[in-house]
């Protein structure tokens, strides 16, 4: 503890964070400087400041980094149309990178030693930023408070606070029973009756979007346009990608999309249950698969395919900044240079269908030979017949001698 004369903690102004100040101020008798990131998760950021100045936190640091998280992260994520376990749309795990990044480079520049996190010992998210911190700076200190204390539970927390005159604001009324994060990919929901997978989520715990049940009688039609396999407009008017995710957000959530209940395989070893909102990135998915239908080579399109779930696991299981992701991402964008033009969606209660999708430069689609109507020559299908049988000769082979 002596060799730590500086942390830098990622820094909410909630409950637990603002415990882990105090106790590593008290703990460690270190220097603490705080990190609070917006990257869209709808609350106000500024009020942490107020309450790290009143626990005497000289360096504090609150950033809008809510572009850089869609254009760097979220976006390069999509292009590899992921998903893990076939249902998650990893708008936890993709955050972590970015913040991870961010307490390094303040670390850097304040000669911390250590950065410290209040993610507890039996989730993903202590992996996530650790790993993303340790290959950024090989000799950084990690500081786990949930690894050390013995501070359980809400109430312990709340008790601690209360013994050290810890700012904690209360809320009022009556305190959501689930854990939750949010940012502008998603919200997550875990905790409560959650904890049952045979329980179903009530109706009230959802935040974006309607119950497909209460969504418009009236479909909504929605065009995306594409540029190098990112949506760079909306309906024809040019979007930021962190303003693609919040529009994107709105239409499909009044609509009723994006709502998930899953039971997921988290890397530490556990099966956990949770609920997840995210309106935009499952437009954005099924729309990015569209317009790579058009313009996709077969084969690369298949390679993507391949090569998915593997990109998958390690944005999930936090190796964001490792050589193998870096890799496959130079590939990903490398095969989205032809990813251009635009696909029309229907949002209605629920679904997401899409109704059109068109490529003037960059569709490798030929009517003149998809069609079942007179091709003027462009196909030839007596070819087809020795295709099928070379394609046939290994089965004819074992075919005679099995007789």
């Amino acid at each position: 503890m002596s060799d730590i004369k500086k942390v830098v903690l990622a820094y909410s102004g909630g409950l637990d964070t603002s415990v882990i100040l105090k106790w590593l101020q008290d703990v460690y008798q270190c220097e603490v400087v705080t990190f609070t990131a917006d990257i869209g998760q709808g609350e106000e950021v500024e009020p942490a400041r107020a309450k790290a100045l009143a626990m005497g936190i000289k360096d504090i640091y609150i950033e809008d980094l809510r572009e850089e998280f869609a254009r760097d992260y979220v976006f390069p994520m999509f292009r590899a149309n992921t998903i893990y376990e076939g249902e998650y749309l990893l708008g936890t795990s993709i955050a972590r990178p970015l913040i991870a990044k961010r307490l390094i480079e303040i670390a850097n520049e304040t000669g911390a030693e250590a950065i410290s996190h209040g993610a507890t010992g039996k989730g993903n998210d202590q992996v996530r930023f650790e790993l993303g911190a340790y290959a950024l700076r090989p000799d950084i200190k990690v500081i786990a408070p949930w690894r050390e204390w013995d501070l359980t539970s809400r109430e312990t927390l709340l008790s601690y606070a209360e013994q050290h005159n810890i700012p904690v604001e209360m809320k009022r009324g009556k305190a959501s029973p689930y854990s939750m994060d949010a940012n502008l990919l998603h919200i997550s929901y875990e905790g409560g009756i959650l904890e049952n997978p045979w329980a179903e989520p009530e109706e009230a715990m959802w935040r974006w979007s309607v119950s497909p049940e209460d969504a418009p009688d009236q479909a909504t039609y929605v065009e995306l346009s594409y540029q190098n396999g990112d949506i760079v407009a909306i309906n024809d008017v040019p979007h930021t990608p962190a303003q693609v995710l919040e529009q994107l957000n709105i239409i499909a959530g009044a609509n009723g999309v994006g709502r998930l209940d899953i039971v997921e395989n988290r890397y530490v070893g556990m099966k956990s249950r949770g609920c997840y909102e995210t309106p935009a990135g499952t437009v954005m998915l099924k729309a990015h698969r569209a317009i790579e239908s058009l313009t996709l080579d077969r084969e690369v399109a298949h390679l993507k395919d391949e090569l998915m779930p593997r990109y998958a696991s390690l944005v999930y299981n936090g190796y964001w900044w490792s050589p193998e992701r870096k890799m496959l991402q130079q590939m990903i964008d490398a095969s989205q240079v032809h990813v251009n033009g635009t696909v029309r969606v229907k949002l209605y209660k629920g679904n997401v269908v899409v109704v059109g999708r068109k490529s003037s430069t960059d569709s490798l689609f030929d009517e003149n030979i998809a069609t079942f109507e007179d091709d003027r020559g462009a196909y030839n299908q007596k070819d087809a017949e020795g295709f099928i049988k070379l394609n046939a000769l290994r089965m004819r082979i074992a075919a005679k001698k099995n007789r």
